[in-house]
């Protein structure tokens, strides 16, 4: 783009070398401020600031063939601007300008928008769509939406682009459009680097980078702006996975792992020793894990199981794996109370399971499993912690509680992090350095109940390995789940508590907060347990449960509603994940359209654990208008009421909140997603993971690919930088 310039194709670090000012459509005055507000600031800002949309000139109406009372497209030149004097002023402000084309005139009025009479400027070039009217018979629109489109004497495009606009900003399309078509006449002698080989675009049938850095912007058909969009969208995908999978490779090519036997005696002896058979799903992925352990690398897989598909039986497995070669299994969970539950649950599991020791008196001794957790007393503390020194404990269960300093492990194996999406990646990492004083990294299995679909998981979690639960064991009981909103709905959920606590049941009641806020108009533990022993549940046991309440007052009111005592446990979401009382038949939460489609999914699975039918209501407040109370549809509420299957959810769940709230703002390159939808490209997350692995296994620091290494680095965090380059 100069004389000095290299004479390859020009890069994406070259150009985001390049500052805008450098452009006779922009140079360095109030253009360039207008472009810095949007974060535009050299010619690689410019070329991916893409449009937000695409307006088709041949759907386009004269004004004289505009139908009133329709909707409707008119492209022409602003005439005229008029808004009253600011003292001149009754009732809401309005503006008013008229537009014309070659077959006549249209006015438009804004109200209560008095930044458009700076928006619209007379001469400029404007589409505007609204539905057409008529006042005084001349035809109008009121409030249509407006786009600044350029200069009416510049060539007619079949497709327009259309930029992100703002009222306080001063940045029309034709000026970006200008500084777009520029900035790509003064990259067509040199040519743009494609990072993507020819051959691996003839495999994915993409098009090539300059092409669709032209057909996003200046597109002539509807099918070149699509064929442009995929191939940009895949290059931030590729982007994305390429730091994962070099993450993923780069801790398998440094960590030192521990080859487990697989074919221990301990392991086939629980199975034996389990009530029940394993399902297919269950068997599927231990055996996945298993292969993992006998391998030399660490694993580092991800487990997601719905709720109740057994996924603690196939951590148990992999735990048991590490202890029948004479290592250790850890469990960190996120709450005490889940901790806690845990160990209940394994303990039972691993009753009357032992192994060898030839220090024992029969020479055999059993399983021991020990808990963890800051409420531990300080004796029970020592005795754990020396355990764990000497080897004698083969299973902590705990909380962050595990990874103190005080706590080490004579030789730590599998490490399970239950309900990842709770741990930031540095305690994780900081679990399993605690086996690496034996020169050895413990394998990890992170498992959540919170199931995310396939490409999310390979987005969020992309540098695990993913192993699914999809299949729930034999005897679990279907809930059914039901709405209820207003007065009458809400007496048949009360009724139906009383008749299932009257048949030796017991209930879960779940509010979204412990004390009453006037901000938010919700019903807090304490107001609603209150309530319901003076009114609705009088003369049953209700207990309350919180986060704010010690660990002993938790394990105390936990260990009640297990054996019987307690009738109705009202509480928080502290009861979310992992706490088992199969008497347990009715969950009742409060104020349902609060809480998101997970976590829903989530309570409701602390129910159907018996053989007991179970029912999970889901309580909202209908809305008042105009002195009227009016029942709502809520898309969350409906989509658990049709079903339990939580990777459906999931599915629903990405399509309402958007990819936004799965993307870890800690790595720059993952939210730098501006074209590419984790719900619409699902084949293209696919196609960057392939493209990734076939790219990174033939040169894993990509050391033979000095373009795409600096394209890479642009997009990181140095740190990130360091550790997936270094040789």
């Amino acid at each position: 783009m100069s004389d000095t310039a290299p004479t390859g194709p020009i890069t994406f670090p070259e150009l985001s070398g390049m500052s805008l000012t450098r452009l006779k459509s922009v140079g360095d005055g109030k253009r360039a401020e207008s472009f810095g507000k949007f974060e535009v600031q050299n010619l690689l800002d410019l070329l991916t600031h893409y449009p937000r949309r695409w307006i088709d000139r041949t759907k386009e109406a004269t004004i004289a063939s505009a139908i009133e009372g329709a909707d409707s497209l008119v492209i022409g030149e602003v005439k005229s601007v008029t808004a009253p004097p600011k003292g001149v002023r009754r009732g809401p402000s309005r503006v008013t300008a008229t537009i014309a084309d070659e077959s006549g005139r249209l006015s438009i009025v804004f109200f209560n928008q008095p930044w458009r009479e700076r928006q619209l400027k007379v001469g400029s070039f404007v589409a505007v769509f609204g539905r057409l009217g008529s006042f005084n018979g001349t035809k109008q629109m009121a409030n249509p939406t407006v786009d600044i489109l350029g200069d009416p004497d510049e060539r007619p495009r079949p497709i327009i682009a259309v930029y992100p606009q703002s009222e306080k900003i001063d940045l029309p399309s034709w000026l970006v459009l200008k500084a777009v078509d520029e900035t790509l006449a003064r990259c067509r002698a040199r040519g743009i680097h494609d990072p993507v080989s020819a051959a691996m675009r003839k495999k994915y049938k993409l098009m090539d980078r300059q092409s669709a850095l032209t057909g996003i912007h200046v597109p002539e058909t509807f099918a070149e702006k699509e064929m442009a969009r995929r191939r940009l969208a895949f290059d931030e995908l590729l982007r994305v996975q390429l730091v994962l999978v070099m993450r993923k490779r780069a801790i398998e090519r440094d960590s030192v792992g521990i080859q487990h036997k697989t074919n221990g005696q301990l392991v086939s002896r629980f199975y034996q020793h389990l009530p029940y058979q394993l399902t297919g799903a269950q068997q599927r992925v231990i055996a996945e894990i298993e292969s993992d352990l006998a391998g030399p690398h660490p694993m580092h897989r991800l487990l997601q199981g719905d709720v109740g598909a057994g996924k603690t039986i196939v951590a148990v497995a992999a735990m048991l794996t590490a202890v029948q070669g004479g290592h250790q299994g850890a469990i960190m969970a996120p709450t005490e109370v889940l901790a806690e539950q845990h160990a209940v649950g394994i303990r039972q599991l691993l009753q009357g399971l032992v192994i060898p020791d030839a220090d024992s008196l029969f020479g055999e001794r059993e399983v021991r499993v020990e808990l963890l957790t800051s409420s531990v007393t300080a004796e029970r503390r020592r005795d754990v912690l020396a355990g764990l020194a000497d080897g004698q404990v083969d299973i902590a269960i705990g909380t962050h509680a595990l990874i103190q300093e005080t706590v080490v492990f004579h030789s730590l194996g599998v490490v399970v992090i239950d309900e990842q999406h709770r741990f930031g990646v540095e305690q994780r990492a900081a679990l399993r350095a605690k086996g690496e004083g034996a020169g050895a990294v413990p394998d990890v299995l992170v498992m959540t109940a919170t199931p995310i679909p396939r490409t999310a998981a390979m987005t969020v979690y992309g540098d695990l390995d993913v192993s699914v639960l999809d299949e729930k064991p034999p005897g679990r009981t279907p809930i059914v789940t039901r709405s209820a909103q207003g007065e009458d709905q809400v007496e048949e959920v009360w009724a139906d508590v009383r008749s299932e606590v009257a048949q030796g049941r017991q209930v879960y009641v779940v509010c979204p907060l412990i004390e009453e806020s006037e901000k938010l108009e919700v019903a807090s533990a304490e107001e609603t347990i209150e309530r319901l022993a003076y009114g609705e549940l009088r003369g049953l046991k209700l207990e309350l449960l919180h986060g704010r309440m010690s660990s002993a007052e938790k394990e105390q009111v936990m260990n009640q509603f297990r054996i019987g005592e307690t009738d109705v446990l009202v509480a928080t979401t502290v009861i979310e994940v992992g706490v088992d009382v199969p008497n347990a038949t009715i969950m009742v939460i409060l104020d349902a359209d609060r809480f998101g489609i997970a976590q829903l999914h989530q309570l409701r699975g602390r129910v159907g654990r018996g053989v007991h039918a179970s029912r999970c209501w889901l309580v909202t407040t209908a809305k008042e208008a105009d002195d009227q109370l009016i029942a709502e549809s809520n898309p969350r509420i409906d989509a658990l009421v049709e079903s339990d299957d939580g990777f459906y959810l999931a599915e629903v769940d990405l399509e309402l909140r958007g990819e936004g709230t799965l993307m870890n703002k800690e790595q720059k390159g993952r939210s730098d997603l501006k074209l590419a939808s984790l719900r619409r490209d699902r084949e293209l997350v696919e196609l960057a993971r392939d493209a990734a692995y076939e790219i990174v296994d033939a040169d894993i620091t990509l050391a033979k690919q000095p373009e795409l290494r600096s394209e890479l680095a642009l997009f990181l965090k140095p740190e990130d930088e360091e550790f997936l380059f270094k040789n």
